[in-house]
């Protein structure tokens, strides 16, 4: 007997706690995935709360065989992208579903018909929501878990994608380091260099000045990626977001600005990875995650840390100076966790084509460990 897939959107609290649970089931027998908490993943999906929502139009899908969900999908369309690009691109994400080849055709037609109903040509993924969230497929590194928002999947969704006409749009790399020696003389030449150079400031972040140090951050990652594929500067409602999260989770020192005469021209932002805390709850904070994962927090340094903004003023790319700035904030934090005993880090993502970042990480020691590939296909 066949058994028929439908779709339909999301409608209500109890549809919105199955299209969070669709991944449990998933998942149950792979080891390196981690249930994310879903008092997190609720706030980022509702429309109050993420300032996502403020720019951009989005539905939720779920595929239900014989009333039981087995996939879902996001499809959004983000009007600062459209008005930057100008391209007809809209998006999916949140895509997972069982390795079914019905379900997952099924759940793309439902997003690519959404898109298509206004006025898109083209849809690209996954983001979850936006280029500043989750974003790529996972299509190398399956044996090790993911670090703290970035994604995790399983090897069967690429070739479904392929199958359905999908090609790669970008690939993102993931840098693994471990500290094991001492860096390169150059790196360390580098850095002395900056730090002898009586117009250079390097510093960790002021929390007691948190607005002001987080405008300062962002407005040099809005410049400094201005020119990168898909970039879409941050708003000021997303930097709120952003400082709520790094009050949370970071010391200043997590943290370092390079100044130049003055300026603020170069950044580096480290998390520690909270994956490796939350893996043990299973998305469940009551009744004692809050104790388990506040002990994790405060207790101790976090074996892991996430570098995941770094960025120099488009003003310095491709000089001797910005190099250094670069370098200097890099090690400004990478001596900081280093004294605290932590080892492991991921730099990530990095565009496959950002050559200059890449060199700087991989002369550091790091490893591309992961690839996560962007997708798209023109719509009919």
């Amino acid at each position: 007997m066949v058994q028929t897939v439908s779709v339909r959107p999301v409608r209500g609290k109890a549809d919105l706690k199955a299209f969070l649970d669709v991944p449990f089931a998933l998942y149950r027998d792979d080891p390196h995935w981690v249930a994310p908490l879903y008092a997190e993943r609720y706030e980022h999906l509702d429309r109050r709360k993420n300032p996502y929502f403020r720019h951009a139009e989005v539905e939720l899908f779920l595929a239900f065989r014989n009333g039981k969900p087995v996939g879902r999908i996001s499809a959004q369309l983000c009007a600062l992208r459209s008005a930057r690009y100008q391209d007809g691109a809209g998006q999916f994400g949140f895509l997972e579903a069982e390795d079914d080849a019905a379900v997952i055709s099924s759940l793309m037609q439902q997003a690519a018909a959404w898109l298509g109903q206004r006025g898109a040509s083209k849809i690209q993924g996954p983001f979850n929501f936006s280029i500043n969230d989750e974003v790529g497929l996972l299509i190398e590194g399956f044996d090790a878990p993911p670090s703290i928002m970035m994604g995790h999947a399983r090897p069967y969704y690429a070739a479904h994608l392929e199958a359905l006409g999908f090609n790669k749009a970008k690939d993102l790399f993931a840098y693994e380091f471990l500290k094991t020696g001492e860096l390169p003389r150059s790196l360390r030449a580098a850095n002395e260099r900056a730090n002898a150079d009586k117009d250079v400031i390097i510093r960790p972040l002021n929390k007691k000045k948190l607005d002001s140090e987080l405008r300062i951050i962002l407005d040099i990652a809005n410049d400094a990626w201005s020119g990168n594929w898909g970039f879409v500067p941050w708003t000021e409602d997303e930097m709120v977001a952003l400082g709520k999260s790094l009050s949370m989770l970071v010391t200043g020192d997590f943290v370092a600005i390079a100044e130049y005469r003055g300026e603020p021209a170069a950044m580096a932002v480290t998390l520690p990875d909270a994956n490796r805390w939350i893996k043990q709850l299973n998305g469940r904070l009551l009744p004692l995650g809050w104790t388990k994962l506040a002990w994790n927090m405060f207790a101790r340094p976090p074996a892991a840390v996430r570098m995941p903004l770094m960025g120099l003023r488009s003003r310095h790319h491709n000089t001797a100076l910005g190099a250094s700035l670069v370098i200097a904030a890099i090690m400004r934090v990478f001596d900081y966790h280093v004294s605290r005993g932590t080892r492991e880090a991921e730099l990530s993502w990095i565009l496959e084509d950002n050559l200059p970042m890449r060199k700087i990480i991989e002369t550091f020691g790091g490893k591309p460990y992961k690839t996560y590939r962007i997708y798209e296909k023109a719509l009919a």
